[in-house]
């Protein structure tokens, strides 16, 4: 593709314009990565959608017929077959609805499995959309905490990236007792505190035991927002 100006070429369109603005042939050259002797991946793609009568014929295609055309061979038929393979699984396979935190329990009884037993300390998110349901989880420090020992930036630059409305705290006590130290209180009233200024609402803190849990809005212990 060296023949096209750096700006049209299907790459750099990529990433400053996304790829709804690609074509047809742009996108299947990405997935070629590149072309052949005497033709350089747009021109493959190019020859191969005429060959195959478009990108819909392209998806009825199948390896032996694909390998045949011009600079793709066996290996190159497998990647497209297969990445036309993952297009029809996105649709067939929607993804599983997120489930809901309603209550602290519903985060304790997803964190006790997880995090209950473990012998290290360790400190994470729960991360929430607008209706309350999980986005994802993650573990931002491992090992012994105190409450200048997580960085509110660490925590909401999680939050953030992910578009979470709101997350719920959490940590184990290897103790198996989970109830809240005083550290764990600063700590909470840190993050509540910074979770206002970013418009992310902290919404529980729950530290969890092997068996048991201790949430601070059950326990009336969550700080009000400034």
């Amino acid at each position: 593709m060296k023949r096209l100006p750096s700006p049209d070429r299907p790459r750099e369109k990529l990433a400053r314009h996304g790829l709804r603005v690609l074509g047809d042939n742009e996108v299947l050259a990405l997935v070629l990565g590149s072309g052949a002797r005497g033709a350089d991946a747009l021109a493959v793609a190019d020859a191969l959608l005429v060959a195959r009568g478009g990108i819909h014929g392209l998806a009825r295609s199948g390896c032996e017929e694909l390998s045949q055309a011009y600079g793709i061979g066996r290996a190159r038929a497998a990647q497209l077959v297969a990445a036309i393979e993952l297009g029809r699984r996105s649709v067939a396979h929607p993804p599983a609805e997120r489930a809901l935190v309603a209550a602290p329990r519903d985060a304790a009884a997803l964190l006790i499995p997880a995090y209950g037993a473990c012998r290290t300390e360790q400190f994470g998110v729960v991360l929430l959309d607008t209706r309350q349901r999980i986005i994802r989880t993650a573990v931002l420090a491992i090992g012994s905490l105190n409450s200048a020992g997580v960085e509110p930036r660490e925590v909401f630059r999680e939050a953030v990236l992910a578009g979470a409305a709101a997350i719920i705290l959490f940590h184990n006590h290897p103790s198996g007792d989970p109830r809240p130290s005083r550290d764990d209180e600063a700590l909470t009233g840190r993050l509540v505190a910074a979770g206002t200024l970013m418009g992310i609402e902290v919404v529980d803190h729950i530290i969890v035991g092997e068996t048991r849990y201790c949430s601070f809005r059950e326990s009336g212990r969550l700080p009000a927002p400034l």
